[in-house]
């Protein structure tokens, strides 16, 4: 018990000082797409799922975390209502043979619908110094394949292998310039680079003690024409715990998870997340979360049902300027 809390103790001190030290921007990033989570329990909880077992959705978070899957399959799907009316949904689904003996193998799809915008283009001739041109819609999407497994009854190891896309239209880029005449160049603004995740969960044997670790969005370096970046890059520490482990006597079923991580970013300042999910009869669930140095969210809430292998969780996170976001999942186990 001494070592065990030791290392919790070590592991908030580090977080800590982390989190203290000065924050600069290091670098840029694009594709920011990502980093938007959909699935509605892990945004109720504040994104704090490094450290938990969360079935085919670990693989938006920490591939690992569907090592210790107890059913055959699952499969989860989400719609998230993002700022701007930008839609973005998530669909994922995993499948465990031999109760995992062979390990787990997962699939992930996210897709971006940007909406529709109205192009223009520079025209000297114009009165208005420009003209319009047809209307043309933005997109994105990543497709991925992952694999974990528990290597011990403590330790488990996964990874995610992801093809990303996104697509910002076409450009018309001037090549040669005459009095009578302009040539132009239509250049594609379409980009697909790989992407990888891998992570680790272990259960220390103090009651229900978990560390996590995962790195998500490690790339090769892309550009579009000549501005060269990577894709969001994240490092997550986290640890989570049901609190009601320590009491001698639960009169009635029910658990309170806390989970924290701290997640440092390539391109902006980190971030301490904690998350809680008070859970009944493994019923109901109510949840909530606050992320540190998020300009326009901080807080988020939700709700969540489940019964008979099928469950259904909502989040509604404040973000200030622009209102709110609302996110809703459904899943399904066997």
């Amino acid at each position: 018990m001494k070592k065990s809390m030791l290392v919790i103790l070590s592991v908030l001190i580090l977080a800590g000082a982390g989190m203290g030290a000065e924050n600069k921007k290091l670098a840029q990033t694009g594709f920011q797409f990502l980093s938007v989570v959909s699935d509605a329990r892990a945004a109720a909880m504040a994104e704090a799922m490094t450290s938990l077992e969360t079935g085919s959705s670990a693989l938006f978070f920490n591939p690992a975390g569907m090592a210790n899957m107890t059913g055959f399959m699952d499969i989860a799907v989400s719609d998230n209502q993002w700022i701007a009316e930008i839609r973005h949904n998530a669909f994922s689904a995993a499948i465990s043979p031999a109760n995992g003996e062979y390990g787990v193998i997962g699939f992930s799809l996210q897709t971006v619908d940007y909406g529709d915008f109205y192009g223009t283009r520079v025209d000297k001739a114009s009165d208005l110094g420009y003209t319009d041109t047809e209307i043309f819609n933005l997109t994105a999407m990543s497709a991925g394949v992952g694999y974990a497994k528990r290597l011990t009854d403590r330790f488990s190891v996964g990874g995610q292998v992801r093809w990303v896309k996104q697509d910002l239209g076409e450009s018309l880029i001037p090549v040669i310039t005459t009095e009578l005449d302009t040539l132009e160049d239509t250049v594609t603004n379409d980009l697909t680079p790989m992407a990888f995740d891998f992570g680790t969960q272990f259960k220390t044997g103090f009651r229900s003690l978990v560390f996590g670790m995962s790195v998500r969005n490690f790339s090769k370096e892309i550009k579009y024409v000549e501005e060269g970046f990577q894709l969001p890059l994240v490092f997550n520490l986290g640890i989570s715990m049901n609190v009601f482990d320590f009491l001698e006597e639960n009169p009635i079923d029910q658990s309170l998870i806390v989970t924290i991580d701290a997640s440092h970013y390539r391109s902006h300042p980190e971030q301490i997340k904690v998350g809680l999910d008070y859970q009944l009869m493994h019923l109901l669930s109510i949840r909530g979360g606050y992320i540190s140095n998020n300009d326009e969210s901080g807080l988020s809430f939700g709700v969540g049902v489940n019964k008979y292998g099928l469950g259904l969780d909502y989040a509604y996170t404040p973000f200030g300027v622009f209102d709110k976001v609302q996110r809703m999942s459904v899943r399904f186990s066997l």
